[in-house]
């Protein structure tokens, strides 16, 4: 199955895991999502692109260990690691809850501040995991399939062209969307009276900065009690025995891990 959403990412930018979480789960992490709105008092941004009527929490893994299971999940990592690599790395990982009466947002490609030109190969891989049914009603994630081989980004201040082709990515609560970083997408409008809650976990090259601060943005205590994996996905790794060192040593030696590396050059 990996190399079937591998070859739908290349060829329209995007696939669709079904059965990720099961109904449970989703609603356990949802519930857990609620809480943390409620404790810190967590409100919508200002802006129209994260939304007037959304409430995004940003920096997850360092607010419960019920999400570290996201980024290493033996369904969606392999198929980011065939788009990336292994030596990939955690970009982002935040909630998005839609309310009600929210807008649609600006379409948009999650590589567009890179100024490299297109298409280019993929430094960024993202997912979208539904915690909630995703329809075209509730604000599906809305996508432009083949956009990711397009030659420029779409104009957030307006782009016919770009809107003309987008498509809800309709999906059952437990399903994970997963999309090439230069895929023209956005959020969808909410015409329901319910929220429509996911959680983004992104992902980038292990030799692009990431989005979040994953060093200084997850307290050491926390990240000490990662897995391995996990640990290598934050960051605290060396990108093909180069990339990322400590004067030539692993950085795993600051969660008190075994730091010696074997460099490239070794």
């Amino acid at each position: 199955m990996e190399h079937q959403h591998r070859e739908a990412i290349e060829r329209d930018g995007f696939t669709i895991i079904p059965g990720v979480l099961t109904p449970a789960e989703a609603d356990s992490l949802r519930a857990d999502l609620d809480r943390i709105e409620r404790r810190e008092g967590i409100v919508p941004a200002r802006n129209p692109f994260e939304g007037h009527h959304t409430v995004r929490i940003y920096n997850l893994l360092a607010r419960g260990a019920c999400y570290t299971r996201i980024p290493v999940d033996e369904k969606v990592l392999p198929v980011v690691e065939a788009v990336l690599d292994a030596g990939c790395l955690i970009s982002s990982l935040s909630s998005i809850a839609i309310g009600p009466g929210e807008s649609a947002q600006m379409l948009h490609s999650d590589d567009q501040v890179i100024g490299l030109p297109r298409p280019h190969p993929a430094l960024v891989c993202n997912t979208m995991w539904a915690l909630t049914d995703f329809t075209a009603d509730n604000g599906a994630t809305r996508v432009v399939p083949g956009s990711h081989k397009s030659m420029r980004c779409p104009d957030p201040r307006g782009d016919e062209e770009a809107e003309a082709g987008a498509i809800p990515a309709e999906m059952p609560k437990g399903s994970v969307l997963v999309w090439h970083g230069s895929l023209w997408h956005g959020g969808g409008a909410n015409r329901t009276s319910e929220r429509r809650y996911g959680i983004a976990m992104n992902y980038c090259a292990g030799f692009i900065r990431q989005q979040e601060n994953q060093q200084l943005g997850i307290p050491q205590d926390i990240a000490r009690d990662f897995s391995p994996r996990l640990k290598e996905l934050v960051g605290y790794g060396v990108y093909r025995g180069l990339i990322g060192h400590i004067d030539k040593r692993s950085p795993l030696g600051l969660l008190g891990d075994d730091d010696r590396l074997k460099t490239i050059w070794d």
